[in-house]
């Protein structure tokens, strides 16, 4: 072990207040997600296996599982409950045989643009939460500290994985808006 540079009582209120912060903070995410994809009959994995599918284009269920910080067999399970309702397909690569892919199918990437343009019809208790820092400082929290730490916690590949899928939403946003536009 590297020369301690903390002491015992340090390391031990930083845990405790990580910890405390984090459940507190997951626990409202949680709610909001829930309560933002129950009129699709989804829960939180599956909603987030079809997110993670969306925006990785052909993401094989070990990404899924490692960008969605779940089991491989809870990330090939839930995906196998989406395949039978028909939003994901399942496929190899001619080149890569022993990895299982999954892709939306039209109609998970139709079912992800109608969840997205319902997004305001339930509350967020984060982002209510979080406006008073927008309107403060003009923009939402970067939370650059704990993309550090969840870099050094889980690697570069998770943080590239995370970036990749986030520029595809955002280059994705405007189209997305104008199909909603188009079906509203």
């Amino acid at each position: 072990m590297s020369e301690e540079l903390y002491t015992q009582k340090e390391a031990m209120l930083y845990s405790q207040r990580i910890a405390q912060l984090s459940k507190a903070l997951w626990k409202a995410v949680e709610k909001d997600w829930q309560q933002w994809i129950k009129p699709y009959d989804l829960n939180i994995n599956e909603h987030h296996i079809l997110w993670i599918s969306y925006h990785l284009k052909g993401a094989s269920i070990s990404d899924v599982a490692k960008f969605g910080v779940m089991h491989v067999s809870t990330a090939f399970n839930f995906s196998k409950k989406l395949e039978e309702r028909g939003f994901l397909k399942f496929s190899k690569r001619d080149d890569d045989k022993r990895n299982t892919y999954v892709e939306l199918t039209e109609t998970g990437t139709e079912l992800i643009i109608e969840m997205n343009k319902n997004y305001h019809n339930t509350y967020h208790s984060v982002l209510e939460g979080s406006l008073a820092l927008k309107d403060l400082y003009g923009r939402f929290p970067d939370f650059l500290d704990v993309m550090a730490v969840i870099r050094n916690i889980y690697g570069e590949d998770f943080i590239d994985i995370f970036e990749r899928s986030f520029q595809h939403f955002r280059d994705s946003f405007d189209t997305i808006e104008e199909r909603t536009t188009v079906k509203g």
